[in-house]
């Protein structure tokens, strides 16, 4: 499961960056666009969620 996180949590990432600078213009808007911030959101959850699990496994 966390292997799968960070994959999901790069491919999130790269799509925020590739989305902002252009480098995808046909298929991706550039700037700060709805794709951005719902990548830049759901790495958050990710972020988030994986610290919550750590922390819940170091308290067991």
């Amino acid at each position: 499961m966390p292997k799968l996180l960070e994959m999901i949590g790069f491919v999130l990432v790269s799509i925020m960056i590739l989305g902002f600078v252009g480098a995808l213009n046909p298929y991706i808007e550039n700037g700060l666009t709805p794709l951005f911030w719902g990548c830049a959101g759901g790495t958050l959850i990710i972020i988030l969620y994986r610290k919550r699990k750590r922390k819940q496994a170091g308290l067991e």
